[in-house]
């Protein structure tokens, strides 16, 4: 039964990295190439690079939890929650990701062309954000659920 407690612990972590590695890549690309003609917005353009960071930080709030969570006596039923924990949180960093990353990278290079852009590029950042929230949300939930299988 720990076999997917430490299964949920590693893809809520390894998921969620991959989202923000793929965030910080491809807006980090159109960063560097709006950086070549206009140097003064590089500094303005990293908030897409930031939000793709905090992905990770997800997934290890969630693998930490789950981690703690995993002493004796441990049931399927508490491997199963956090395996769906460690699912929720890391696919939905990993979705995330993917969409900050095409939206980061379309922004700044828009931004540089049209500066009225970056209030839409950051709400459009946002609600991507928020897609990776609502995963960290339901990973905690489903955490703070295992054990409550012995309570009864």
């Amino acid at each position: 039964a720990a076999f997917f407690g430490f299964l949920g612990a590693a893809s809520a972590l390894v998921f969620a990295n991959m989202g923000a590695a793929y965030g910080t890549a491809k807006s980090g690309v159109g960063i560097a190439s709006m950086g070549v003609m206009r140097p003064e917005l590089v500094m303005k353009s990293i908030v897409p690079v930031i939000l793709a960071g905090v992905l990770g930080i997800y997934g290890l709030i969630i693998a930490v939890l789950i981690s703690i969570g995993i002493a004796p006596p441990y049931y399927l039923f508490d491997g199963y929650a956090h395996l769906a924990a460690g699912l929720a949180c890391g696919l939905s960093a990993l979705a995330a990701g993917m969409a900050i990353g095409i939206v980061g990278d379309a922004g700044v290079r828009a931004n540089a062309q049209q500066p009225k852009l970056f209030v839409g590029m950051i709400l459009i950042l946002i609600f991507a954000e928020a897609l990776a929230l609502y995963g960290l949300i339901v990973g905690i939930i489903l955490t703070s659920n295992a054990g409550s299988s012995r309570d009864g």
